[in-house]
Order: structure tokens, then C-alpha cells, then sequence
């Protein structure tokens, strides 16, 4: 196969990948503009393993030290340059020596509600399928503008509602590591899921197609598939990457994160999108932003050393210490507790007692604003259109459209979230929803040792039990099974009721309610069955420097 032009296997592959048609033009164009040998002058790619259906490739080898895989005549190394496929002018400019930016050549994948020009942005529906937006989100811009090369759009659970990939018109999203441990090709029974929502993203930096990928996290949707395929799962403050171009779920949740392989990964890709946009009303102005890092200066240590915590104070919250959560997770936990009082990091015992009422409200309030903003998708304008009923009467095909266009899942929460809008219920269900998020925000408060920034008025916090930043775990068990995921066929059955899949978002909501910044960072696996463990780090609202800092001392076990 010409090493210059994309696969056609490769593209057909959409449970993960919509790729860009132009990437191949665009490669051949390069290669004549520089007169350079194509057999010479090959990039390294991983190749897609058109077997491995959702995860795609069989390979957990960084990209990056790859990329540099070149003797010194330019020829690659061994017979390397035969598993390798995607070249464009951006990586010929790099190999050159004209690197523009940190990202500059870099492959990215984008999750698919993000919208994109000359790639399909479905959100993994019916509804929306072949829409094709006519700009670019933001952060996708920003990325484009630091000259990354997005590889394709990756799947996900529809519109975001989910926690195991599994409600996408694609098909589910596997656990890169059933491959290696012999099951990617085997009984779908032994398969486990990549995590939800954003699972294609995860999948896609855990098997190494790419440096990072851009996921959405409304409840814990980039943090929990980054526990689940053993990667690190960024979420920063709410307001600080713009949502423009985010095809909304819940507007008061939806936060734009980062997966990557590494905490320093993230932090690149951190620093290219984390912009102020006029667009975006619910951005973070400049000069709030320069209050915000004012306050929250970031944690220092005395001696100057990365691996020095002391005079760090981690706390870590009673209340999550839940019935459900399994015992490697705990035990786990305690050797994360136990790494960092190593590293001089002080060890609190914090309260937060209205943890426990953070999932019920959560869920009120994200299917309450789904409802209003799926609204939209009515088949009129773009989209899936029924060819049931007729707009010459009153009937109209807007119920067939948007009963065939939309999943059982999120016909769910669209229905769920209209009910606590009604006036019976408005009092009852999502006034109390919010009243109780407020109280969440002020437990986050009460254990910090810095005020909240953009609270006009700030909790007082005890400097003397305050602390920089919250560890807890990212799950409460491994990725389970894909069978035990699914709810049974027949709606109206109890035999698996999908509610109870929704227990699985306990650990990390709180941080969505409270808009603050959190991170997962793999710390080990289980001795049980094997797949990654990730535990969770969230500090004050705006405190990301402290928050990655530890992170990459956390992850340097």
C-alpha cells in the first residue's frame, strides 16, 4: 500500500473514527510541494488494525518517540515505514525543522460533539446523522491555529449521556486492554467498556493513536474513562476552555476536558485551549481571570524540588468512602494516601456530608436541561427527518422523528428532565436539585484552604484544617463487563434497570456540581482481573497549576 494515502479500510471504521477525507489530499499535495521521495520521507503513524473494531489499534506505544523513529538519510528504521499511513504537510514542515508550536505535527482526535468543518458531527446519534457543521468549535480552532493534525472525531455515548460507551449509534467503544490480554477478538460476553461518555476518546490515547484527544465531562465523562483504559482524564474549571462549538447536553455542567497519556501531555494541550472567547458567555473574562490566579497563587515547594510536597495539605473526604466501592479500589486509595504523606504532603481527614445527595441532583438537573436543549433537534432544519406523517396536518412527523432519531437512553432523560420542569414537580424536584448543588459548592469551600475566587461572597475557611487539594478515587470498581452494562432488551423488564448504571458517576459528579478543577491519574491496576485503577485529585475553583502539580507528582510512583 503507497504509505501516502490513507487506508480506505482504515475510514470505514466509524464505532471510533470519522476521519478527515481531505488529510490524504492534503498528504499527496505536500509530497510534491517538497519533491521528496514518499518512501524516504514517512512520518510515523500507528496503522489501524482494521480487527480491532472500536479501539482500532493493537499497539500502546507512544506516537511521539515514534515520530523521531528516522536514521539520519531519512529512511526509516528496519521496515517500519510499512505500518505507518497518515502523512500530511503539517508533519512534512515539522521534519524540516519548522515547528510553530508544542502541538505543532501532533495528532489529535476530537470527541464527536464537537463541531467541526469537513468532518460529520453526529454527537453518536440518529438524529444528527451527516450533519457536517459549518465552523469549527473553539478549542478545535485553537488546536487547528497551534497547527495539531485532528485525526478524526472519535465515539461516544449519544449527545453524552452515559457512562460505559454504550449507547451510540456506532456501537459500543471496547477496553483497549481486552487486547492485551486476549480478548479483543474473542467472546463479546469477556469484553469490558472503555467508559462513558467519553470512551472513544480514551480508547483512542489508550492504544496510541494519538498524543491527546478532547473530550466533554458534564458528570465525570472524561474522568471516568480515563480510570477505566488507564490514561489521565483532565476536567478544568468550569468557564475556563470556551463550549462554543459544543453541542450542549447540560449548559451549567458541560465542561470541555483532555485525555492524554501523561499529566504533562494535558497540561500542553491545557495551555493551547484554555482561552478567554467572546462567544461563549459562560467563559471566564481576562481580567477574572487574572483575580482568579491571583488568589489561587498554585502550590510551591520550600526546596524547590518537583518531588517535595511538603507543606502540602491533601484532605480526604470520609464520605467517599461508599458501601460500593470495591476492595482493590481501597486498598488502592490508601497507597495513593501513603505515596503522597511519603513525598511531606500532610494527610486531613475532611466532611463533606452533602456528598451523599450530589448524584440524585445531578441527575435532576443534567436531564432538565437536556430536555430544553434537545429540544432543537425537531428534523426541520438539518438532521434525520421521519418519513412517517405529513406537515399538512396537525400530526407533523416531529414525534417519529425524534423517536427514531434519538436512543433509548437519552429518550430517558428527555423525559425524565420534562417531568421536573412540569409545575407539580418544579418545587419538588428541581428547586430542591439546586438547592442542594449550593450546598455542595459549599462543602468544596468549607475544606479548602483558599476561598473561591468567584464567589462574591466567599466562605470564611479555616486556614489552620483548610486544604489545597481533595483525593479520592475515580470508580468504584474497574471497567466492567459489557454485558452487565447493557439493560435488557425489553424496556419495560426489571431485569437490568438502567438506573442503576448511574451509581457508577458517584465519585467524580460532586466536582461538576462545584465547577471545580479535577484530574484522574492511573495509579496501578487490580490483582483480581488486571485493568487500571485511577485516582482522583480536585482542588479550589481556578487552581489548576496546584492541581497538575500534584497530579504529575501522584503519577511519578
Amino acid at each position: 500500500m503507497h504509505p501516502f494515502r490513507l487506508s480506505r479500510a482504515a475510514s470505514s471504521l466509524s464505532p471510533l473514527f470519522h476521519f478527515d477525507s481531505s488529510i490524504h489530499h492534503r498528504a499527496e499535495r505536500a509530497v510534491r510541494q517538497q519533491n521528496l521521495d514518499p518512501n524516504h520521507r514517512a512520518i510515523p503513524m500507528p496503522i489501524l488494525d482494521t480487527r480491532a473494531r472500536p479501539t482500532l489499534c493493537t499497539t500502546t506505544t507512544p506516537w511521539w518517540p515514534r515520530r523521531q523513529s528516522l536514521t539520519d538519510d531519512g529512511k526509516m528504521v528496519g521496515d517500519f515505514h510499512r505500518r505507518y499511513i497518515l502523512v500530511t504537510d503539517t508533519f512534512f514542515l515539522l521534519s524540516l525543522g519548522n515547528q510553530l508550536s508544542s502541538l505543532d505535527g501532533v495528532p489529535v482526535a476530537v470527541k464527536d460533539n464537537f463541531c467541526t468543518t469537513r468532518i460529520s458531527s453526529s454527537c453518536g446519534s440518529a438524529i444528527l446523522k451527516d450533519f457536517t457543521s459549518p465552523y469549527d468549535a473553539t478549542v478545535v480552532h485553537l488546536l487547528r491555529k497551534a497547527r495539531a493534525v485532528v485525526m478524526g472525531k472519535t465515539n461516544l455515548d449519544e449527545f453524552g449521556m452515559g457512562s460505559a460507551n454504550i449507547y451510540s449509534t456506532f456501537g459500543p467503544v471496547y477496553n483497549p486492554h481486552d487486547l492485551g490480554k486476549g480478548q479483543g477478538l474473542g467472546s463479546p460476553s469477556e469484553r469490558r467498556v472503555a467508559g462513558g461518555s467519553s470512551g472513544g476518546s480514551a480508547a483512542a490515547v489508550a492504544s496510541g493513536m494519538c498524543f491527546a484527544a478532547l473530550g466533554s465531562d458534564t458528570g465525570g465523562s472524561v474522568r471516568l474513562p480515563a480510570s477505566y483504559c488507564g490514561i489521565v482524564g483532565f476536567k478544568p474549571s468550569y468557564g475556563r476552555c470556551s463550549r462554543w462549538g459544543l453541542i450542549a447536553y447540560a449548559n451549567s455542567l458541560d465542561t470541555v476536558g483532555l485525555l492524554a497519556r501523561t499529566v504533562r501531555d494535558a497540561e500542553i494541550v491545557y495551555d493551547i485551549i484554555s482561552e478567554h472567547d467572546d462567544r461563549d458567555p459562560t467563559s471566564m473574562p481576562i481580567d477574572i481571570r487574572k483575580h482568579v490566579d491571583a488568589i489561587t497563587p498554585g502550590f510551591e515547594s520550600i526546596t524547590g524540588d518537583l518531588e517535595d510536597l511538603t507543606g502540602l495539605r491533601i484532605g480526604i473526604p470520609q464520605e467517599y468512602f461508599v458501601s460500593e466501592l470495591a476492595p482493590a479500589i481501597v486498598q488502592l486509595w490508601r497507597d495513593g494516601i501513603a505515596h503522597l504523606r511519603d513525598r511531606g504532603a500532610t494527610i486531613v481527614p475532611v466532611s463533606m456530608p452533602n456528598t451523599r445527595h450530589a448524584l440524585s441532583a445531578y441527575y435532576v438537573l443534567a436531564s432538565a436541561e437536556a430536555s430544553s436543549n434537545l429540544a432543537r433537534f425537531d428534523g426541520l432544519r438539518y438532521g434525520h427527518r421521519s418519513d412517517k406523517g405529513s406537515f399538512k396536518n396537525d400530526t407533523l412527523p416531529y414525534a417519529d422523528t425524534r423517536t427514531e432519531g434519538f436512543g433509548p437512553e437519552v429518550r430517558r432523560r428527555i423525559i425524565l428532565g420534562t417531568y421536573v420542569l412540569t409545575a407539580g414537580s418544579y418545587k419538588n424536584y428541581f428547586l430542591q436539585a439546586q438547592k442542594v448543588r449550593r450546598l455542595v459548592q459549599e462543602d468544596f469551600d468549607h475544606v479548602f484552604l483558599f476561598p473561591n475566587p468567584v464567589h462574591h461572597h466567599p466562605l470564611p475557611t479555616d486556614t489552620s484544617s483548610g486544604v489545597h487539594v481533595l483525593l479520592t478515587p475515580a470508580a468504584i470498581s474497574t471497567a466492567p463487563k459489557l454485558q452487565d452494562c447493557f439493560p435488557s432488551a425489553d424496556e419495560t423488564s426489571n431485569a437490568k434497570n438502567p438506573v442503576d448504571a448511574y451509581v457508577g458517576d458517584v465519585m467524580t459528579v460532586p466536582a461538576s456540581l462545584a465547577g471545580i478543577p479535577a484530574i484522574v491519574v492511573p495509579f496501578g491496576a487490580s490483582p483480581l482481573d488486571g485493568y487500571p485503577i485511577g485516582l482522583q485529585l480536585m482542588a479550589q475553583y481556578g487552581d489548576e497549576r496546584t492541581l497538575l502539580r500534584v497530579a504529575a507528582t501522584l503519577e511519578r510512583r
